[in-house]
């Protein structure tokens, strides 16, 4: 399984414009890329997922052990590989790096391609590659991508210094370029259906990459990584017998697809719905609401009074349902965000207020009926909720809904900031489709 390991010094030095161009342009030329993405994202893989046109999938040791990463990536293995990492290639939460980009590197056996920020650097890039290497020599660094580079006589000094101190493969050098940068907000990255024409985007930084990147050393580096064999339990599909709706439109977005694979799997059929332009909910047995930017959309979310309307019956009702984030902030009475404010769908009687600063960052541990990690994100609150509300977990680390609580209770809902994994130790998308069934009105 030839694979790469795309890191950087540090975060916002380019890895996911790379990466991008590097998986389209691989994919133009016939191979079958296969993209992973380290630690808890959701936007940075959908650009990755449109490149490959295959999707990506999350490699996270906060809710994965490294036996179930192992499966996961041996699963999902294609002919080409290439593994994203967050931040910088040393970063992570625990001291002695055992969460870090660089142990995911170890345990893939995956050769890593740094990509530097050369913005304002020449000579100091040799000490910095220097110290890359020496801080662990079990890393294998086998060639680097200068990204960001002047011009050709800022490229010329940032190659001597590196031939002259080390003994690193520069595999390309990228020069500015404004028009190909992803533009960012307050979530990080843009997703690519905001771009409007992402495909022509995502075409256009992979013809700009492939000028610049030397793709047949990059093939030779990826061809000799050390095999990795890992068995792979087989998976149990069970018969579809129910239905799960599940919004994905410019407002809500971000779901795990091995997650939405363990409901398919569980026996449910996933019915795709736009909560902006189809006028009712679809016919269903249960709902999840995944995050997204639904304060970016909310005045089309308002208007569209009929799917509110459908989906404030179904909960009320008692449909099981279950939201994160975005989706939470949907069910609320409104949303506020720079100054305007619009009535949303009403089942959770709090009101989301969108702030300038993150409420809620990095990854959360809850506490329901067992203790189990999860990861948030969340620059909203919810204001004005009643004082008897009830809430399905308590917060060990992170912020939740208040400090305390995360999981807002509303007959068969449950809707909270908090962002869920499906994993071996917490199967929560397998179990969300047995209350379904459980739940599920004969028709």
């Amino acid at each position: 399984m030839s694979r790469i390991f795309i890191a950087a010094a540090h975060k916002s030095s380019g890895k996911t414009v790379i990466s991008t161009g590097l998986t389209t342009a691989l994919a133009t030329r016939g191979l079958n890329v296969q993209t992973f993405k380290k630690g808890p994202d959701y936007i940075d893989p959908m650009w990755l997922a449109q490149a490959s046109n295959h999707a990506c999938y999350n490699l996270d040791f906060n809710t994965m052990g490294g036996c179930e990463l192992l499966q996961l990536y041996s699963r999902k293995s294609g002919d080409f590989n290439l593994i994203e990492a967050n931040k910088g290639l040393f970063d992570g939460v625990d001291l002695l790096g055992c969460d870090s980009n660089a142990a995911l590197a170890k345990l893939l056996k995956a050769p890593v391609i740094l990509v530097i920020d050369t913005v304002g650097m020449t000579r100091g890039i040799a000490p910095l590659l220097q110290g890359y290497q020496a801080f662990d020599p079990d890393i294998n660094i086998a060639g680097i991508i200068l990204n960001k580079v002047g011009g050709p006589r800022h490229e010329a000094k940032l190659r001597a210094a590196v031939k002259e101190y080390t003994d690193i493969e520069v595999l390309g050098a990228v020069p500015r370029n404004a028009s190909l940068e992803i533009g960012e907000r307050h979530l990080g990255l843009t997703t690519p259906v905001e771009t409007g024409e992402f495909a022509a985007l995502i075409k256009q930084i992979g013809e700009f990459i492939a000028a610049f990147v030397d793709l047949d050393r990059l093939i030779e580096i990826a061809d000799a990584a050390v095999d990795i064999s890992v068995p792979v339990p087989a998976i149990v599909q069970h018969k579809k017998d129910l239905k799960i709706g599940i919004p994905r439109d410019t407002a809500f977005g971000f779901y795990y697809p091995d997650d939405l694979q363990a409901m398919e799997n569980a026996g449910a059929k996933l019915v795709f719905f736009d909560t902006l332009n189809d006028p009712e909910l679809p016919d269903v047995d249960g709902l999840f609401i995944g995050g997204g930017f639904p304060e970016t959309r909310m005045s089309a979310l308002h208007k569209n009074a009929s799917m509110r309307a459908s989906i404030a019956r179904a909960i009320k009702s008692g449909m099981p349902a279950y939201a994160e984030c975005g989706g939470l902030m949907y069910l609320c009475n409104s949303i506020e965000w720079q100054g305007k404010r619009f009535e949303m769908v009403g089942v959770i009687d709090g009101d989301a207020v969108m702030n300038a600063r993150p409420q809620g960052r990095g990854y959360a541990r809850l506490y329901g009926k067992s203790e189990f990690p999860a990861h948030e994100f969340h620059y909203a609150r919810v204001d004005n909720l009643p004082e008897n509300t009830r809430y399905a977990y308590q917060v060990l680390r992170g912020h939740g809904i208040d400090g305390n609580h995360d999981g807002v209770m509303v007959n068969n809902l449950i809707a909270g900031f908090c962002h869920l994994r499906n994993t071996k130790t917490n199967p929560w998308a397998e179990r969300f489709v047995d209350f379904v069934r459980a739940k599920k009105m004969p028709r």
